[in-house]
């Protein structure tokens, strides 16, 4: 398997979120506060179709580059899809399921990263 630096893989897990119109796209550092992983990449749709195709886009953009991930989690009903990659963990919510886990409020003490870089200005 091909790997690839964090920093490119989460660019490529943004862009690809971002290319399908993702919402409020996150990138949380946590591995100072976790050995879960070290970034939590945090995006939602507006329906289970959209969720369901954001976390496809993820995974065939870095299935190009030779990466796959370990789990997945969620795809059947699409509230809340998990793409776990070892050190960086992507979670596809449904709207309305993401602002009732509110992940971003658990995570708090985490670095809330800026992704402006990567995202596509309209």
């Amino acid at each position: 398997m091909a790997q690839i630096e964090q920093k490119q893989m989460i660019e490529t897990v943004i862009k690809a979120l971002d290319s399908k119109r993702a919402e409020d796209i996150h990138l949380i550092g946590i591995k100072d506060l976790t050995i879960v992983a070290d970034y939590f990449v945090i995006a939602n749709g507006t329906s289970s179709t959209q969720t369901k195709a954001l976390a496809d886009e993820v995974e065939f953009q870095l299935k190009q580059k030779g990466i796959e991930p370990t789990r997945t989690e969620g795809y059947q009903g699409a509230n809340w899809i998990v793409l776990d990659y070892g050190d960086i963990v992507v979670h596809v919510f449904y709207k309305e399921t993401r602002d009732f886990y509110n992940l971003e409020r658990l995570w708090q003490d985490g670095e809330q990263i800026d992704i402006s870089e990567y995202i596509v200005k309209e």
